[in-house]
């Protein structure tokens, strides 16, 4: 971020670069504002549909962790044209679409490229009401942390592409990053969110760790709380994990204290690199109940508590 060129002050951003927030918002009027973002990346998957589909919930995903509603959509595409069957890239595209369609947003166009290797993604539009965004700064003190998926697709995928991953581990990673956060937020949106911010490549301690930066708080997770994809352990057990995971758990290190009744697993785990991962909420501590409660009831089967924003270690996250 300190490489980045500085915003030039503007009455209208709300959210820019500074605090690493999953988005930008830009006010329109008193009514209205602009949420706008941008992500693509390479295959995680076999299945062209459901890769289509995944980078399209990946993207999708950064306006509903600020409080937004997806308006419109372009679609990003890098593709071998000269080496791979056009059908690819087509139920690539379709997924996406279905996707799209799905939360209600619609398609306007794109940009494609031939490239080496398939890349797809989307720049999404949505629109939030200025003073309902969310950012990954309004954590308070006494909130509880929500968390409406479960982790570990990074290390199921490293395991998909070393032909490791059980048929139940691959289903249950792909209809993880395939799920859209729109169940998820709209259900948010009836409770007090004070922080937000979507589980993605810095993993969930990495992300974690940004919220009690942004709002200068300290976070503590419940490690033995964090819902996981079933046979996320048993691989980690054999070394297969993501290099970003790696990366990551480097990246954090001065910044996290893990008790000692944390054990490595569950240290890697934390920082495993997702994928169009859930939301994670900072609430209030009466609500949170409640809003797991009616996550479960609308589908959100793995929605916990995982954790809470205290006034000890600011800025510094605690596992314990």
């Amino acid at each position: 971020m300190c490489h980045l060129p500085k915003e030039v002050p503007n009455a209208n951003l709300i959210v820019g670069i500074d605090t690493s927030d999953d988005a930008g918002v830009y006010k329109l009027n008193e009514e209205t504002a602009l949420v706008q973002t941008v992500d693509y990346f390479t295959p995680v998957v076999d299945d062209p549909y459901m890769f289509g589909a995944i980078a399209a919930a990946n993207a999708l995903s950064d306006v509903y962790a600020m409080g937004g509603k997806p308006l419109t959509v372009l679609n990003i595409v890098g593709f071998p044209i000269s080496k791979l069957d056009k059908k690819i890239l087509a139920d690539i595209l379709r997924g996406g679409a279905d996707k799209v369609r799905e939360s209600g947003a619609v398609i306007l166009g794109g940009h494609s490229i031939d490239d080496t290797d398939p890349k797809y993604g989307m720049a999404v539009t949505g629109l939030v009401h200025p003073q309902k965004v969310w950012t990954n700064a309004g954590a308070k003190v006494g909130d509880k942390l929500v968390l409406t998926k479960p982790i570990g697709v990074g290390i199921v995928t490293t395991a998909i592409k070393r032909g490791k991953a059980s048929e139940e581990a691959i289903r249950l990673a792909t209809e993880t990053m395939a799920a859209l956060n729109k169940t998820a937020a709209e259900t948010a949106m009836n409770f007090t969110v004070n922080g937000c911010t979507d589980i993605t490549g810095f993993g969930l301690a990495g992300h974690a760790l940004e919220m009690a930066r942004g709002a200068k708080v300290g976070i503590v997770l419940y490690g033995e709380q964090v819902p996981l994809i079933p046979e996320t352990r048993d691989y980690v057990g054999q070394k297969i994990y993501p290099g970003g995971t790696v990366r990551n758990m480097d990246w954090v290190k001065d910044d996290v204290n893990f008790t000692e009744t944390v054990d490595e697993a569950t240290r890697i785990i934390l920082c495993d690199a997702v994928t169009s991962g859930g939301l994670l909420l900072s609430v209030p501590a009466a609500e949170a109940d409640e809003l797991v409660r009616q996550l479960h009831e609308r589908g959100i089967k793995d929605a916990a508590v995982v954790g809470e924003v205290v006034a000890d270690h600011p800025c510094k996250l605690t596992v314990r």
